[in-house]
């Protein structure tokens, strides 16, 4: 599967059919249902009803932050950094997003060129009006009401990587964490194909109802469907469900670039799985698992490789044990049954005292890939040529085409803020 040919898997996508802006409801987004080959379409707020009583959905709980922040040089000119991802010395990106008053991190930056070696960018950001919440990290008995009033943020260039900038990134009060900071000075990173710039309305509406930890610098977007009352007819037919941590990085936007699959080199993201989750998966085998998104169908596959790694090297410490984009291709014993890749993987985390699994994922999911633990999948429409479109085609095959042909045939909207589609082949 490493020589697939991405050009079989594209599509022409009208622009008109793009989303620039979600529905006004969440769950008034159109549902297209693909069972055992059958389509049929709904609304989201029906979805219970296309859902075999007693599955296990996983949700992605991970939280887009404000990774755009802009800095202006007293030339005038405009630079962009987009924070990527923290460098490993954090240990991930949950560790990294705590820290206070300086921290690196790896970023894209938009006008590189106009940015000299040795210059300090420096921002100022202002606290809220009278009347509005103030900024975490800035009241306190020795701050006086002027010190209170902004945030001062500078950034050092340090290093150039192969596909970014290692920056480094301090600021006043250093009393607030890094999440804190983004909260206040940078912008939600829209993906490029919406066609507007961020609004107001987009801090809320970019974010499931769900997310709790801050580090994506994408939505997970197939959950950005689900309400309230959707979670609710999901528990009124005994649907139950859990929650995972992929934080989604930049490379989810990216289409594949080479000709083939051989070629590419899949990005790598941060998964954080609790020990009691990974139980209720093992106890759940036996029925529908089905996955809420692609970041939620790589995290719980990728645990079936993290425990087949676990099995053949037990000693393995927390840093070693990582699954690498060929893993499930090339690793010996895979006709290890995911119950006992899970076991082996529970009793890695007891030896290791680890009631959280926190490591990284390059697992590509593609075409011929045999899928050990999600049963089913619920997603957005994805770009053409792109590594979302092959997880999907590897789930229900040839089919992929009967679905987006369907989709654009009955004017579904694409990508982040369009419909989504059930797919239980």
């Amino acid at each position: 599967m490493d020589n697939i040919s991405i050009s079989d898997y594209t599509y022409t996508l009208p622009a008109e059919l793009i989303a620039d802006y979600p529905m006004t409801q969440r769950d008034a987004s159109k549902l297209l249902v693909y069972q055992r080959g059958k389509i049929s379409q709904d609304v989201y707020k029906n979805i219970a009803e296309y859902i075999p009583e007693g599955s296990l959905l996983l949700f992605n709980n991970t939280k887009v932050v404000e990774a755009r922040i802009i800095f202006r040089k007293p030339t005038g000119g405009q630079i962009e950094l987009f924070c990527l991802e923290p460098p490993n010395e954090y240990g991930g990106i949950a560790a990294a997003m705590t820290q206070t008053g300086r921290v690196r991190w790896k970023c894209l930056i938009g006008g590189a060129s106009k940015w000299k070696a040795g210059q300090v960018l420096r921002k100022e950001i202002k606290s809220p009006l009278p009347g509005e919440a103030p900024l975490p990290g800035l009241q306190g008995p020795s701050t006086s009401v002027a010190e209170s009033s902004t945030i001062v943020l500078e950034a050092r260039y340090l290093d150039k990587e192969d596909d970014a900038f290692l920056i480094e990134l301090s600021w006043t009060p250093a009393a607030l964490s890094f999440a804190e900071l983004l909260h206040q000075a940078g912008l939600i990173p829209l993906p490029p194909y919406i066609r507007r710039a961020p609004e107001s309305t987009d801090a809320e509406r970019y974010q499931t109802i769900y997310a709790r930890h801050d580090g994506s610098v994408a939505a997970p977007t197939a959950g950005l469907h689900f309400t309230d009352a959707v979670i609710d007819s999901l528990a009124a037919k005994h649907i139950q469900h859990r929650f995972v941590t992929l934080h989604v990085g930049a490379g989810t936007f990216l289409p594949v670039k080479t000709p083939t699959l051989s070629e590419h080199i899949m990005h790598v993201e941060w998964i954080s799985v609790t020990r009691d989750t990974i139980a209720a998966l093992l106890d759940a085998l036996d029925k529908p698992i089905i996955a809420v998104g692609t970041t939620s169908a790589r995290t719980i596959e990728s645990l079936y490789w993290l425990g087949l790694k676990a099995s053949l090297e037990p000693s393995a410490t927390p840093e070693r044990l990582t699954v690498q984009q060929w893993d499930a291709y090339e690793l010996p014993a895979q006709d290890t049954s995911p119950a006992s890749a899970l076991t082996s993987l529970l009793k890695w985390m007891q030896r290791n005292d680890l009631a959280q699994l926190i490591t990284r994922t390059q697992l590509l999911i593609t075409p011929g890939y045999k899928w050990r633990i999600a049963k089913g999948l619920i997603t957005n429409f994805h770009q053409p040529e792109s590594t979302l479109l092959l997880l999907v085609a590897s789930l229900i095959g040839e089919d992929w085409k009967k679905v987006y042909d369907y989709a654009m045939q009955h004017s579904f909207r694409f990508l982040s803020y369009g419909d989504g589609s059930l797919l239980l082949p």
